[in-house]
């Protein structure tokens, strides 16, 4: 069995987060987790004694740095990076999205994986490690309505190909996960908006999304933290720069 790894995961209290987060604490490792809800989070470390964590928010580039050098010093470096923390933007005609909540989205969406990749890097290129951000089925698949958060989606192929050819002499990998119609709460806002932005029942937006899938199903959180584990981990050290989907094959959006 390989030794346990350090793991930090950004969006960790809750959602797919969540779930990567308690996979990688039941494997072994040591894991911190972050996010913005200090309600959510203390609950969550309350209820699960295997997590360390704090409060960060991913776009202070002074709270990020202190989260980071707090790791460096409490653990002595950093094995995985998982950048999970993100927002779902506007569901409305491009007409209808403000400044704010373009800029909102992408800052949160992009420019806090640069901030948490940037002020690990020296970490994981001392412990030859791995990068994995958490994209969606909406980074390869335009999808109407959603243009922010698409924005947001594709610029992390960008990000994830060059860091891996960037880091990839270091032994760092870096990977992304694409997730697709993920059974959670967040599915639920989202399908509800698009409904109400088409007029029509959320059960008929239901039904047109799953028919989207060759699977015809949502994929689970559970299926999200296994790819994670299994990039993160001695099987997948061949891995690097990709954009893998965990989607059920999502077929167009």
């Amino acid at each position: 069995m390989s030794s346990p790894q350090r793991v930090l995961v950004t969006g960790g209290a809750s959602g797919i987060g969540r779930a990567i987060a308690e996979a990688f604490a039941a494997r072994g490792d040591r894991v911190f987790v972050c996010g913005t809800d200090e309600v959510k989070l203390g609950r969550r470390l309350a209820a699960d004694a295997r997590l360390e964590g704090a409060a960060c928010d991913v776009t202070d580039e002074d709270q990020v740095t202190a989260m980071m050098a707090s790791i460096h010093a409490d653990w002595g470096g950093l094995d995985v990076l998982v950048n999970n923390a993100g927002i779902a933007g506007p569901t409305a005609a491009i007409d209808q999205v403000t400044t704010a909540q373009w800029r909102q989205t992408l800052d949160v969406n992009v420019t806090g994986v640069f901030l948490c990749c940037r002020e690990a890097a020296a970490m994981l290129r001392e412990s030859g490690g791995s990068i994995i951000n958490i994209s969606s089925v909406a980074g390869r698949l335009g999808y109407a309505y959603r243009v922010p958060y698409c924005a947001s989606k594709f610029a992390l192929a960008g990000i994830t190909e060059a860091l891996a050819r960037e880091l990839g002499p270091d032994g760092v990998r870096v990977n992304s996960i694409l997730p697709g119609f993920v059974d959670s709460d967040r599915l639920n806002s989202t399908t509800a908006a698009r409904a109400e932005a088409l007029d029509i029942p959320f059960d008929e937006m239901e039904t047109r999304l799953l028919q989207k899938t060759s699977l015809r199903r949502k994929v689970t959180e559970q299926e999200v933290a296994d790819m994670a584990l299994y990039l993160a981990s001695d099987q997948g050290r061949s891995i690097s720069g990709q954009s893998i989907s965990v989607c059920a094959n999502v077929e167009y959006l």
